[in-house]
């Protein structure tokens, strides 16, 4: 018999597998980076289907077996996100998936994510700002990005509300050092 293990998770991708399940990538609060195989997850009479859309955050059981983990259970909280919101969510999600190698587990990581997912269901006007605030401190965390005081203050404070970048050249500064960041990481 196999334990089960529930944990805090966001999806970050589903891909299809065989006629009816899925690969599910999720970055859950317990275990970093995980993908899990979810059986009939495609199919209309699965009950996760609804449990368990792209981009939510979910409360999910997880099993570990011999070839992987699988997924048990999974409960939707929170409101889905817009298209707008989905697309920025999209890009965060593949950096994620392009820069964390391994199960690994990462609270602060996990809590950056969290913290961006709710704040783009939350704050509607500033999703440039808050993917660009939320890239910026993976990058931090991930030991990719090194920036000057004034930055590194904005960075590794937790608010993702309007007046985070309030000043453009700070924007524009921030905006800078993160794509010298991508561009050095080769990936």
């Amino acid at each position: 018999m196999y334990a089960k293990y529930y944990t805090e998770a966001l999806v970050l991708n589903l891909e299809p597998s065989g006629e009816a399940d899925a690969l599910v990538s999720l970055y859950t609060q317990d275990f970093g980076l995980v993908r899990a195989r979810a059986a009939a997850l495609r199919t209309e009479r699965s009950k996760m289907r609804q449990s368990l859309p792209l981009y939510a955050s979910a409360y999910v059981a997880l099993v570990r077996g011999k070839h992987g983990w699988r997924l048990a259970g999974a409960v939707c909280h929170g409101s889905h996100i817009s298209v707008t919101e989905a697309v920025v969510w999209a890009r965060i999600a593949r950096l994620v998936l392009r820069l964390v190698t391994g199960e690994e587990k990462n609270e602060e990581l996990f809590e950056i994510l969290r913290g961006a997912h709710t704040a783009l269901r939350a704050e509607r006007g500033w999703v440039s700002s808050i993917e660009l605030l939320c890239v910026a401190r993976i990058l931090r965390i991930l030991g990719y990005l090194s920036l000057e005081a004034e930055l590194e203050v904005l960075v590794n404070s937790g608010a993702y509300g309007q007046d985070a970048l309030s000043r453009e050249e700070t924007q524009s500064a921030l905006l800078s050092s993160v794509n010298r960041a991508l561009s050095e990481t080769q990936l």
